[in-house]
């Protein structure tokens, strides 16, 4: 009875690791292979501010005061979701080349706390700058991966993205509003540098990834091009992009 026991054991342990093997469509062994990813993407600038940048702002024409004395500014964080492509090129049993190019649409906030409110008709003292954006993302990373367990592998991931504006310029163009009404705006293109962490999951006939990577970009992304009371307070504004990923290969 007992050797009967083992042996069973046994075989349903040989099965579990033959099947472990098989699962994922064999797609760790392909050179190259391709996949899609969805992504859940939370926003947030790093604000830089002048010296002067509780000062009120003055029209440039006139001179005069258009705003009362800035009391805070920071970032709100805010939420954006993208999807895209994965091309995968395999360099070792633990080492990957990946290229994810990913549509992503997600707002920036920034806000500006007065001691007395600055617009007509609005009877309140913070004032939010939305920046919408349709951005085409382009990152470039190297995969490093852990051995594989069954149907589990753990793995890092370090790389840069590049990444362009394609948003309409209607949503931008504020040249005929005065001064208070004016839009905050970024460059349209920047790069960033990332690291991820995530785990590989086997199912029968592909591979799931969820991970988790954070991004900051490598250069100031404001564009100071037109003076407002929403630029001029502000030396740098950097990026931060936290990311969670689902990916199907």
């Amino acid at each position: 009875m007992k050797l009967k026991f083992r042996l069973l054991v046994l075989f349903l342990f040989q099965l579990s690791a033959a099947n472990a093997q098989n699962w994922g469509g064999g797609v760790d062994d392909e050179k190259i292979h391709f996949g899609f990813t969805f992504q859940y993407i939370n926003s947030l600038y790093k604000v830089q501010k002048k010296a002067d940048w509780r000062n009120p702002f003055n029209d440039p024409e006139t001179g005069l005061p258009l705003t009362d004395t800035l009391t805070a500014l920071y970032s709100r964080s805010s939420p954006g979701f993208g999807v895209g492509f994965v091309v995968n090129g395999r360099i070792s049993n633990h080492a990957d080349i990946r290229l994810t190019p990913t549509l992503v649409f997600s707002d920036r906030l920034l806000a500006y706390t007065y001691a007395q409110p600055t617009k007509v008709n609005m009877p309140f003292s913070t004032i939010d700058q939305k920046v919408p954006t349709t951005l085409a993302e382009f990152p470039l990373g190297i995969k490093i991966k852990s051995n594989r367990r069954n149907n589990f592998r753990a793995y890092m991931l370090y790389g840069a993205k590049y990444a362009i504006d394609i948003s309409s310029k209607k949503k931008t163009n504020d040249e005929g509003n005065d001064y208070l009404y004016k839009l905050l705006k970024n460059r349209k293109s920047y790069l960033s540098y990332e690291a991820a962490f995530g785990m590989d999951l086997y199912f029968e006939y592909f591979k799931m990834s969820p991970e988790i990577k954070l991004s900051y970009s490598l250069n100031d992304i404001l564009d100071k091009s037109s003076p407002n009371p929403y630029n001029s307070p502000v030396d740098k504004l950097m990026l931060r992009h936290v990311t969670f990923s689902l990916f199907f290969e």
